[in-house]
């Protein structure tokens, strides 16, 4: 089991217009977004290894209800009938949800929620401020997916369960919990088939990007840039995006701490990254801004112009896009990739 994970970052479950410092608050009391057609790769010279993620349990077939499922913080969860009004309370929950074709089902998001557009327009009960019971009340929802690790506020958790609503807490420190959420939500709303399709195609295509960045023969040192407005952020040790990155073929430098996401600029130039990746390029981070940092010019990365951006919403939210995530990842750090 991996430590505390960055699968949900600063941007993993942000909200529009939100200010870095804000979210990094959020992330670091969290401990740390339909799915997307697999992206072509291209053809790994060398034979793809299995995947971390479980396999799909031996039996497909949906449950009847009522049933009773436990999850992740180990709460066995009492669903009485197929879920007709979900409530959301995470962008990576509200993702499964759609991609699970179940979306017409859900009734309640966060303010934060922003793909697929239908569920922006979804009525709030979540935001980083907490949760919201009483409209979750009014919306008569029947099942709330939650977000555990401090995400979602256990006492609204409790008291959602006081008021008889069935919560399943989900949080998954790394891609096999990922892979092993998506199934567990799809059991609780009726969907199990559907979600074991999506996890095979998941898995397949895991498999198939790390075999293609395996094949490129060398893991370059990798810094993945959360946010450097104050102090540098990064990817903690044994972290979700650590994972990420050895995936997509790179050698993560990481703060040297499994529970702290700031590092020092002495340690990160004495890693000495050969690439560095910018989590934070849609809210202004540049390479030419990084280059202009002072005492960042010595880096090779700085000096190669081995700076690169990407959506790390898809990089680092624990949802069915994953593996769109891990592609664009990939590319960024081996950029002949798909060439």
């Amino acid at each position: 089991m991996r430590g505390l994970s960055t699968g949900r970052t600063p941007s993993s479950e942000r909200r529009k217009g939100s200010s870095i410092p804000v979210l990094l608050a959020a992330f670091l009391v969290a401990g740390c977004v339909a799915a997307a057609t697999p992206t072509p790769v291209p053809t790994p010279t060398a034979a793809a290894t299995p995947s971390q993620a479980p396999t799909p349990s031996a039996t497909p077939v949906q449950p009847a209800f009522p049933l009773t499922v436990t999850d992740d913080e180990g709460t066995e969860v009492a669903i009485a009938a197929e879920p007709e009004r979900i409530v959301s309370l995470s962008p990576a929950n509200t993702e499964i949800v759609w991609a699970l074709g179940a979306g017409d089902r859900q009734v309640g998001g966060t303010d934060f929620d922003d793909f697929p557009a239908e569920a922006a327009a979804l009525p709030d009960v979540a935001s980083y401020t907490g949760v919201d019971v009483e409209k979750i009340v009014g919306l008569e929802a029947d099942l709330v997916l939650a977000t555990g690790n401090g995400f979602n506020p256990p006492d609204d958790v409790a008291r959602l369960r006081s008021l008889g609503i069935p919560v399943l807490v989900v949080y998954a420190p790394d891609v096999a919990g990922v892979l092993a959420d998506i199934e567990l939500i799809g059991t609780a709303i009726g969907e199990r088939e559907a979600a074991l399709r999506l996890t095979a195609v998941m898995r397949a295509e895991l498999d198939r990007i790390s075999a293609a960045t395996r094949a490129a023969g060398t893991a370059p040192r990798v810094f993945y840039e959360l946010d450097a407005t104050a102090e540098i952020y990064g990817p903690a040790d044994d972290s979700f995006i650590a994972e990420m990155i050895e995936l997509a073929g790179g050698d993560p430098i990481t703060t040297g701490d499994p529970n702290v996401f700031a590092i020092s600029l002495e340690r990160l130039v004495a890693a000495d990254p050969e690439v560095i990746v910018l989590g934070d390029a849609n809210y202004g981070a540049t390479p030419e801004g990084v280059a202009q940092r002072p005492g960042w010019g010595g880096m090779t990365a700085v000096k190669a112009g081995a700076i690169r951006a990407v959506d790390d919403i898809i990089v680092t939210r624990p949802g069915p896009r994953l593996t769109e995530g891990l592609l664009a990842l990939a590319r960024a750090i081996h950029p002949d990739l798909g060439r």
